[in-house]
């Protein structure tokens, strides 16, 4: 069996746009299936952790960036979402680098893409339903941030009506 990776992001703010840590300023953002054209950049040696790439070509999986609305070129995040028939499940997700740490430019990137994982199911028919393999550490973060609930070992899983709290 393949080890699935555990998600290591700290949700920083809820919100339905991304808010400048400098200025205070929220900008709306669109969520866009991403091209092998816009990995061209993410890269390990750019500051990103994960190679993109590999579930950009996995069967099933569809990779989406975070960008502000009229400004496409620039990838605030990204996610990796597989479709399981009944639910969704997150593989991936990251801040560029960034919006990683103390000094990051914009907060509310994960929160965004979790709310995105949540419509997107609710669309295909899925009531909302989004589940993910947690870091130990961060299990209770997602819990009290997303409303996330742990249904086996690291295993944690979006329900429907914590899935309209966050697409709203």
């Amino acid at each position: 069996m393949i080890k699935q990776k555990q998600l290591d992001v700290w949700i920083d703010r809820l919100t339905n746009s991304i808010v400048n840590t400098i200025s205070g300023d929220s900008l709306p953002t669109d969520v866009i299936e991403v091209t092998a054209q816009d990995l061209k950049l993410v890269t390990k040696s750019s500051g990103w952790n994960f190679n993109w790439k590999g579930d950009l070509k996995k069967e099933g999986t569809k990779v989406y960036k975070l960008t502000v609305v009229n400004n496409s070129e620039i990838i605030q995040g990204l996610i990796s979402i597989e479709d399981k028939i009944d639910h969704l499940f997150v593989n991936l997700i990251e801040n560029a680098p960034f919006n990683v740490g103390k000094k990051k430019l914009y907060e509310g990137v994960p929160g965004n893409l979790f709310a995105f994982a949540c419509k997107l199911s609710w669309d295909n028919g899925n009531q909302g339903f989004v589940s993910f393999i947690s870091k130990t550490k961060l299990m209770e973060h997602y819990h009290k941030t997303l409303g996330a609930v742990n249904v086996f070992d690291q295993r944690m899983v979006i329900e429907p009506r914590e899935a309209l709290k966050l697409i709203k």
